[in-house]
């Protein structure tokens, strides 16, 4: 059974035949649409659906196959995402939670339809699945295109750019085109008129308004011919039931079952009541496209048993990793205790039948089998930065700093549901740098999950980022003693130490740290302050050097990095680092003056010229500008150098008076 859950797609749900024949597979490849809603429930779209008009998603229903029980793998944007375009459940792929990198040995659908002779384009609607976490492969277009600081987009945006590229679209060939909604995501804010129509239920105000959009891109699509259609969510919402009011943290239906219906070529119409789950989208795909059968959903193959898992609770907290299994109408949930539910009979999973039950033989060697993500998933990826970060907390998503304290009496993360809300709210608030804000809050996490060390250890960086030297002191004290042997813990004190008078006690805990995990992002930057501070540029530099091969680095760490080229005369790249900085900064560059001076330095005079011109008078250290300047129009031969000098000297201050002076230039 291990053997069957670390390869492929992990199948150990394995299809039995099928009961009856598929129609055969025209010989003419259709194109296919996939079209994947973020963020919704099953009983929020459909012909059954109450409360809400989904016209254009019953229309392909009635005429396509609908899966009255499909479940997502795991209830969480990328990692759902993955699972659909590798064929692979979790534990294939690796992508537990989101922010984290699907590896390139993976091969995705979009490849294997190129090969094929597909065209392909990608349009999604949040930076939860930019091209950078590793979706991107196979694919000629990948339009991530949200605007100027904003990291999601509405379904008209998207539909708007889809419909485009598609009115260009080479028509010689099949096309494969992935569609991302992602509007019924909190906050729920619909346009009008469902804002006004669904005001009362803005969510379902959400799921009509990208419904109208899917109708657009539908019609469009069919447009070109023969047209093979999927359209499924990644995840559901839970709205407030169970205690989950968005998703992520729980394996309810209300998160992980979701809608799906097929169109096209060789799809019998009507209702299936097969459990099936979305990673086998991948091989319907391929099916379609006259590539492999195996386990696509065309040829009505059934699962013995589907599975899931919502790891995120237990890779940031270290609370019970959780496992789902589906067998028939029958879902289990292990989570250190079991829960069984009827879902057809209790759709609501309101009354847990475990001690009625006995589970069969293979769900109790799924459930037992399942691989668990180790703890290091739970470092932040070192190519992970900051900038991305706030893009995906300003979506709700913020994954854990440290390292989860793993214990055989970790709470079920469905007994501490009232904390999530409290939590995700903590969380955004760090990342946003309102630590005053945070501060209460994860002192409210701690009295009910004192062990939480990244909670603890978020009390102590809020403290210390806020002057706060003893409160930051205690709650590291605090970290400590939830995991004494914790590098993190060490790293992030050290971080404290460095910052203030202190510093020199950082050095040791900093160098081991290092020697333990050489890559250690937090430790390295720390280490590179501390050199700076002890006057070893050299090897400041060398450290901010290694840093950034590991992740693109910020404005603010170009910067010190030019500085640091500059004391190290390391021209050319102080003139790399400085031209980095000004592209991300625009109009807020503020160090034309150093620029100026290492492309002075590089013999670069008129790029030096159009640096210095830009400094403005109000800097502090004007008047070496208009020295440097000086020496600039001398060496140009302008024909104002003289008034250019008698600039520099009548403004000139103590430092730049001597070096007017000594300078042979304007002799």
């Amino acid at each position: 059974m291990k053997r069957l859950l670390l390869l492929g797609t992990l199948a150990l749900v394995a299809c039995s035949q099928p009961e009856t024949l598929a129609p055969a597979t025209p010989p003419e490849r259709p194109s296919i649409l996939l079209v994947t809603l973020d963020t919704t429930r099953a009983d929020s779209i459909g012909p059954e659906a109450k409360d809400v008009q989904t016209p254009a998603f019953n229309a392909l229903a009635s005429r396509g196959r609908r899966y009255r029980f499909a479940y997502a793998t795991v209830p969480q944007t990328l990692p759902s995402h993955a699972s659909m375009m590798t064929g692979l459940y979790p534990a294939g792929h690796g992508v537990r939670e989101n922010a984290r990198f699907l590896d390139a040995s993976h091969p995705l659908v979009a490849e294997r339809l190129r090969t094929a002779g597909y065209g392909t384009a990608a349009f999604v609607s949040a930076f939860a699945v930019a091209r950078r976490f590793g979706l991107g492969r196979g694919f000629d277009v990948y339009d991530e295109d949200f605007g100027q600081d904003r990291a999601e987009r509405n379904a008209k945006e998207t539909t708007d750019r889809a419909l485009a590229w598609l009115q260009n679209a080479p028509t010689q060939q099949p096309l494969f085109l992935w569609v991302h909604y992602y509007d019924p995501h909190y906050p729920y804010t619909p346009p009008e008129p469902y804002s006004t129509r669904y005001a009362a239920k803005p969510y379902l105000g959400e799921v009509a308004a990208m419904d109208e959009q899917l109708g657009r891109l539908v019609e469009a699509f069919e447009k070109r011919g023969m047209a093979a259609i999927a359209v499924v969510a990644d995840h559901g919402e839970g709205l407030g039931e169970h205690g989950e009011q968005q998703h992520g943290n729980l394996l309810y239906q209300t998160t992980m079952h979701v809608p799906l219906v097929l169109a096209g070529p060789a799809i019998t119409a009507g209702m299936d009541d097969t459990p099936v789950s979305t990673r086998r989208i991948f091989h319907t795909l391929l099916d379609w496209a006259g590539i492999d059968k195996t386990q696509s959903l065309v040829a009505n193959e059934r699962e013995r048993v589907i599975v899931g898992e919502a790891m995120k609770p237990f890779l940031d907290y270290g609370w019970q990793p959780q496992v789902m299994a589906v067998e028939g109408q029958e879902k289990t949930i292990k989570a250190g205790r079991l829960e069984v539910y009827d879902v057809v009979a209790d759709p609501g999973e309101t009354r847990n039948v475990a001690a009625q039950r006995d589970l069969s033989r293979l769900v109790r060697a799924t459930l037992l089998e399942y691989p668990i993500p180790s703890t290091k998933t739970a470092e932040p990826p070192a190519t992970l930065d900051e900038e991305s970060r706030r893009k995906l907390a300003s979506l709700g998503y913020v994954s854990s700093t440290a390292k989860p304290v793993i214990r055989a009496d970790a709470p079920n993360p469905a007994d501490m549901a009232a904390l999530f809300p409290i939590l995700d709210s903590a969380a955004a608030l760090f990342v946003a740098e309102r630590y005053a804000e945070a501060v209460p809050l994860l002192e409210k996490i701690l009295e009910t999950d004192p062990t939480n060390l990244d909670t603890a250890l978020r009390l102590a960086t809020s403290h210390s980022s806020l002057g706060h030297d003893g409160e930051a002191l205690t709650a590291f004290r605090r970290a400590q003693a939830i995991a004494p042997e914790s590098s993190d813990v060490r790293t992030y004190l050290a971080l404290h130490l460095a910052r203030g008078s202190d510093w020199q006690r950082a050095v040791p805990m900093l160098e081991q740290v290092l020697a333990e995990t050489p890559n250690k992002v937090p430790a390295l930057e720390a280490l590179a302050l501390v050199r700076e501070r002890q006057g070893n540029a050299a090897a400041a530099l060398e450290l901010r050097k290694k840093l950034h091969t590991l992740r693109a680095p910020s404005a603010a760490e170009l910067l010190a990095m030019g500085n640091l080229a500059m004391q190290t005369e390391q021209t050319p790249l102080a003139i790399e680092s400085f031209e980095k900085a000004r592209a991300l900064q625009g109009p807020a560059f503020r160090h034309d003056l150093e620029l100026g001076v290492v492309l002075l330095a590089a013999g670069r005079l008129a790029e030096a010229r159009a640096a210095l011109d830009r400094v403005p008078r109000s800097h502090p250290a004007y008047p070496m500008a208009l020295f440097k300047r000086a020496q600039v129009s001398v060496l140009l031969h302008e024909t104002d150098a003289a008034a250019r000098i008698a600039a520099a000297r009548a403004n000139a201050n103590e430092m730049t008076r001597e070096l007017i002076a000594r300078e042979k230039l304007f002799q």
